[in-house]
């Protein structure tokens, strides 16, 4: 039944108006609603709720990301918007803040949205 249906993301978030505004004004991400609880934001076909918590602490992983065509272009289109992609000491990442998988099968950028929590952006090879 599951796999017939469309998820739905949540990402935990403390100040709304600044959260919509990254992810709307920069990210791009449609909005939908706002009915108290959480922003509900559009991805694609993935409906994105932004639930408003009094505080959390981001985890240390990604929590949501996005499969993209081209990494590098979407790097420099989302670092000319003012996004700052994270550097891992544990990594070898190159100078934009790209990881290249073993055996080159995915290649991945993160950084994080206004509350902390790590998004990424990646793209994979078509097999």
């Amino acid at each position: 039944m599951l796999p017939l249906n469309d998820p739905i993301a949540f990402i935990p978030i403390i100040d709304a108006n600044r959260s919509r505004q990254f992810y709307v004004e920069i990210l791009g991400l449609n909005f939908l609603s706002d009915d108290g609880f959480a922003l509900v934001l559009r991805s694609g076909a993935i409906d994105v709720r932004l639930v408003r918590m009094g505080s959390f602490s981001p985890t240390p992983y990604t929590i949501f990301g996005w499969k993209v065509p081209d990494i590098d272009i979407a790097v420099r289109e989302l670092s000319q918007l003012g996004i700052s992609f994270e550097k891992y000491p544990f990594l070898e990442q190159d100078v934009s803040g790209i990881w290249s998988a073993p055996g080159g099968a995915a290649q991945v950028a993160w950084f994080k949205d206004p509350d902390g929590n790590i998004l990424s952006i990646s793209q994979h090879l078509q097999s």
